[in-house]
């Protein structure tokens, strides 16, 4: 025994003259692939995207819809011919005449669909729900969805055919290469300018990448049975082409007459017959200095109209712009607000007292582009409104203030309202929307200025397997009924 040891003690001598050095123990890993050690993972998974439905939020639900549209009838006005009231000793008076419109709105089926693999479900067993992940982010799309639709679905405003270009072309530091520059214009709606220009609501980091963008004409969808729907894109048909001498040193403006109803407009240039997507606008206007830089070409895009869904149920912004709806609609020529000198917006008090004149009324709510909410700052506290600005001082640091001021909400001068001023995440830029929730106290037996009217509310579907994947679908079937379009308006083509 003792012969061991001492064997054992020369060993260990010899290994500490040789330098060689002694084996250690388990140690921290120098980096996260390396060694013995658990992943630190946070659960569940964070969810970090927006899902912003201000109208949806607002709106009032109603259910008991019955058949396939929704219809109703409205008296918008009394003694129309202005009969005189005076009558002579004995007689009777005149007789009035009343105006009444017939409204109607089919219901549409909405919704959206998702899945979960059997190996996936297996897979994030312990860190997170995924089948009940699935449903909750479904329903959320399918919110996101429907507040689009709300604000600009389009079944019944065809746009047509979009009016030739008008072009100008001055002296500039333009680098256009073709002698003769051809220009098309295509007028698009709320749904076809976003699907280029990307939401970001439900997403983020989408924007406007010219070079991939194409615009959508008519669409036919795979669905999740294997069946297919073919529907309008939401772009109106192309204009025909209009000419002008450029080249270099040339920079060219176009412009097209504003289509009611539409958000944006895309515009493709080049030489004739070869135009390209160069541009997409919220206003009826674009200045061209170089050459068109998209793949997408005019000469790809159908003659037709594509504006329309037959899927989809009129949303405010088609509503208000009928031509029969009597709401407020401004075309803004493409040109910026303007101050009023009194720390107002002209554009604004011109609609104010359309309103009031017309229908003894206000607005509560202006909905707008977050762009535009600067603008209107800096436009109204830069025209006489700096001396509406409070300035909030700490009383325990009295040398400091808060820079940056904000117009949240705006004085009706007609008719001494206040309206909240609000920014709406899928309303385009130039385009300000007039909101009312209620009339005037004299207006009796109307509780909804608009509603959702449902004939079956948010449901769930988990389908029965045909694979080893859990599939499920969230649905709804409505319809939004503008009661009394008068009381809201639109301002659009807005620089």
């Amino acid at each position: 025994m003792n012969r061991v040891t001492q064997e054992t003690i020369e060993l260990m001598k010899s290994a500490q003259l040789g330098g060689e050095a002694l084996h250690k123990g388990f140690t921290q890993p120098t980096d996260a692939l390396t060694g013995l050690q658990m992943y630190d993972l946070s659960a569940p998974s964070q969810k970090l995207y927006p899902v912003l439905t201000p109208l949806r939020n607002r709106i009032p639900r109603v259910g008991g819809g019955r058949a396939v549209q929704a219809n109703w009838k409205a008296i918008t006005g009394i003694n129309t011919k202005n009969q005189r009231a005076g009558v002579s000793e004995g007689q009777r008076g005149g007789v009035i005449e009343h105006e009444t419109v017939e409204r109607m709105a089919a219901y549409r089926s909405f919704g959206l669909e998702n899945n979960v693999t059997f190996e996936a479900d297996y897979a994030a067993r312990g860190f997170e729900d995924v089948k009940a992940l699935a449903v909750t982010q479904t329903l959320q799309a399918t919110m996101l969805a429907e507040e689009m639709m709300i604000l600009g679905g389009n079944t019944g405003l065809k746009f047509g055919v979009t009016p030739t270009p008008k072009l100008v072309a001055a002296a500039g530091e333009g680098t256009i290469s073709s002698a003769g520059l051809s220009v098309i214009c295509v007028a698009l709606g709320l749904q076809a300018y976003w699907d280029v220009a990307g939401a970001n609501n439900g997403a983020v980091g989408q924007y406007l990448n010219i070079a991939d963008a194409e615009i959508p004409t008519e669409i036919t969808r795979q669905n999740a049975d294997g069946s297919t729907d073919t529907f309008g894109g939401g772009s109106a048909q192309k204009s025909a082409a209009a000419s002008v001498s450029a080249g270099a040193g040339k920079v060219v403006t176009a412009q097209v007459d504003a289509v009611r109803g539409a958000v944006a407009y895309a515009w493709f240039w080049g030489a004739a017959g070869a135009e390209k997507l160069g541009a997409v606008t919220t206003t009826a206007k674009v200045e061209i200095a170089a050459d068109a830089q998209g793949r997408q070409t005019a000469a790809s895009l159908p003659d037709k109209d594509h504006s329309t869904s037959s899927l989809e149920f009129d949303g405010l912004l088609t509503q208000i712009a009928l031509p029969d709806s009597g709401a407020y609609y401004r075309d803004n020529k493409a040109s910026g607000l303007t101050s009023d000198g009194a720390g107002g917006v002209y554009e604004f008090e011109e609609a104010f007292v359309q309103f009031f004149t017309k229908y003894r009324l206000s607005p509560d709510t202006i909905y707008c582009n977050a762009r535009d909410l600067v603008a209107l700052t800096r436009l109204i506290i830069g025209n006489n409104g700096a001396p509406l600005i409070k300035l909030n001082v700490d009383v325990n640091n009295i040398s400091s203030i808060k820079a940056g001021t904000v117009v949240a909400s705006y004085l009706n001068k007609v008719t001494g309202d206040e309206l909240d001023i609000v920014v709406h995440p899928n309303l385009p830029a130039g385009t300000y929307m007039f909101y009312s929730s209620k009339l005037p106290a004299y207006v009796q037996g109307i509780t909804n200025l608009v509603q959702i009217r449902t004939r079956q509310d948010y449901y769930q579907i988990e389908w029965p397997l045909r694979t080893r994947r859990y599939e499920y679908g969230v649905y709804a079937d409505e319809v939004l009924q503008g009661f009394f379009m008068p009381a809201f308006g639109v301002i659009t083509n807005a620089a």
